[in-house]
């Protein structure tokens, strides 16, 4: 795997030794007092905010995030190394960290993610702490956002008409055959479906289980995952879940992986369900065959 955006936690205490760096735990409140890394802020709505596309939720999600983000520190001279518990029980959620700061425009050398999080780091032998670390507020770059890595309602609902795209649905099985709404209740949003035209594999498959907790495949084996639904590095992709951050983790999988044009629709199925006049498919995704 590429070292662009994933980092290790041998690596990480590197960093944390060479240049100022700002840790981010993304962790709910309780898992955060139990133990953290040593001097990481807790911001838990990176996972819990729930966006939408319009231009004013788009401004809405611009101005909270680059608030929260200033009052943990970054001013864009730190790196940004955010974590979860691990990469498969966060649902995503450092991930989501990321592209929320590519998003906002911050420096992309200054991204990082931890490599199967809090699990991976103690697995190591790595120190924790209960301590809150002071407050060291800063501002924010107001650099322009890096509107291209996501996609808005308006580009969702262009390219489902463009069969060049490959729209990857990425939620679990139960949400793909239209047995649940959401992550949070199956009746959650008012419909269960999906968006037409769209491929599925399901988030879990981009990672496996290893001695430090789930941790992404390789290279090799995403793209052969990839391969089952007709996408290849040359393939143009929009990624969606529910409310993007299953999504963000197959966003970071497919950037590391190689591929050159990868995007994401940050209201993913929490937006579009919520619509009645865009148009969803509903029933299992396939036909089933009579016995033989």
């Amino acid at each position: 795997m590429s070292e662009h955006v994933l980092i290790s936690p041998r690596e990480l205490c590197k960093l944390l030794a060479s240049e100022a760096v700002v840790l981010i735990d993304t962790r709910d409140a309780a898992n955060y007092a139990e133990a953290h890394l040593p001097g990481a802020v807790n911001i838990h709505e990176i996972f819990t905010y729930l966006a939408t596309s319009t231009p004013q939720g788009l401004a809405e999600l611009h101005e909270k995030f680059s608030k929260a983000f200033g009052d943990a520190g970054l001013s864009g001279k730190e790196t940004a190394v955010i974590y979860e518990q691990s990469m498969a029980t966060g649902f995503g959620q450092s991930c989501r960290g990321y592209v929320l700061l590519r998003y906002l425009g911050y420096p992309r050398d200054k991204i990082r993610v931890l490599h199967g999080g809090y699990v991976a780091w103690r697995a190591d032998g790595l120190p924790s702490t209960i301590e809150v670390p002071p407050s060291r507020p800063a501002l924010f770059p107001g650099g322009s956002a890096a509107g291209s890595i996501l996609v808005d309602l308006a580009a969702m609902k262009a390219a489902v008409a463009d069969k060049r795209i490959v729209k990857l649905d990425v939620r679990d099985v139960d949400e793909w055959i239209g047995e649940s709404s959401s992550p949070y209740g199956k009746d959650y949003c008012p419909r269960k479906g999906r968006i037409p035209g769209s491929v599925w594999i399901e988030w879990y498959r981009m990672m496996k289980p290893t001695p430090m907790g789930q941790m992404f495949k390789s290279r090799e084996e995403i793209l052969a995952e990839c391969a089952t639904v007709g996408i290849s590095r040359e393939t143009p992709v929009i990624v969606f879940c529910f409310k993007g951050a299953r999504a963000s983790n197959t966003f970071v999988a497919l950037e590391e992986a190689g591929l050159k044009d990868v995007r994401l629709y940050f209201g993913s199925w929490n937006e579009w369900s919520r619509d009645p006049s865009l148009p969803i498919e509903q029933g299992l995704p396939y036909k089933e065959q009579p016995p033989a």
